[in-house]
């Protein structure tokens, strides 16, 4: 497994799957290890995937300094990844809670970036609260796996309220997970599994811990970056609802948006044909 040196002397490792051109990729989570990404859906075919773990996941080294985990400092291992690439620009790919990351790249490298894909972006950077999402919860509610989602998703909220550690935390998420997936087969369960298996739960809890961004500021500086931007949402995810990723794709001055409608949180994982199909025509464009 590839490594480097990132701006703090912490190292950091990479999967490289694929052949062609590069794209660089960043996990959500926040602070998943890479593998979850799979090969994203057989993009991999016609890309060379850069899959990066997060500092403190993966194979990666818990950094000497616990606030680094926090997600307008990983902007700085990005850039020192696309240096250590030797990439002048770089098609960039950011899942979930990695847009986070992405987006505060993009107001300071945009100069560095060719094309961004938003694959499911959080949006906490740049919205107090979703919108729609209690909606979209609902919207599930003929599934056999509601009601038992749906209170493992009310105890999960009860449980972070009272600063309830990982441990009892980590299966109300999972028994969650099929809000995520646009259908709870056994291929979505074992891949849910598996992110849990491979979570850290500082990096985690450390990315947004003590971020102090300011929404507006935040909002007019994305309004002046015209890299060509794709937006990526599923029909039947929660956060973002595809009203909620239509607005990032307004935000953005050279952004288009793809509703995947079979989707959820996962696009990658419920449409795999359709995920790489709709990533790779945009970046061949």
């Amino acid at each position: 497994m590839p490594t480097f040196s990132s701006y703090d002397g912490t190292t950091l490792a990479y999967h490289r799957l694929g052949d062609g051109p590069p794209l660089v990729c960043l996990p959500g989570g926040p602070s998943q290890a890479s593998r979850y990404l799979g090969d994203l859906g057989g993009l991999s075919a016609g890309r060379t995937l850069l899959l990066l773990d997060s500092r403190g996941t993966g194979g990666s080294a818990v950094p000497a300094d616990p606030s680094s985990y926090r997600c307008d400092r990983v902007v700085d291992d990005v850039e020192a990844f696309r240096a250590h690439l030797g990439l002048d620009r770089m098609d960039l790919l950011a899942h979930s809670a990695g847009a986070s990351v992405a987006h505060l790249y993009a107001t300071r490298f945009a100069h560095r970036l060719r094309r961004l894909v938003l694959v499911t972006p959080s949006l906490r950077l740049l919205a107090s609260a979703p919108v729609g999402m209690a909606e979209a919860l609902a919207g599930r509610s003929a599934e056999p796996w509601y009601a038992e989602a749906t209170a493992a998703m009310d105890a999960w909220g009860e449980a972070l309220k009272r600063g309830a550690d990982d441990t009892e935390i980590a299966p109300l998420r999972l028994a969650a997970a099929p809000f995520l997936y646009g259908e709870w087969t056994e291929r979505a369960r074992a891949h849910a599994e598996a992110q849990e298996h491979d979570r850290a739960p500082a990096a985690a809890v450390g990315f947004y811990a003590g971020v102090d961004v300011d929404r507006d500021a935040l909002r007019a500086a994305l309004t002046e970056v015209g890299v060509p931007t794709l937006v990526v949402a599923g029909a039947l995810d929660p956060a973002p609802t595809p009203e909620f990723a239509h607005e990032l794709a307004e935000l953005l001055p050279n952004a288009e948006l793809v509703v995947l409608p079979r989707s959820s949180h996962v696009p990658f994982v419920d449409e795999p044909n359709e995920f790489a199909g709709t990533v790779e025509r945009f970046l061949a464009d």
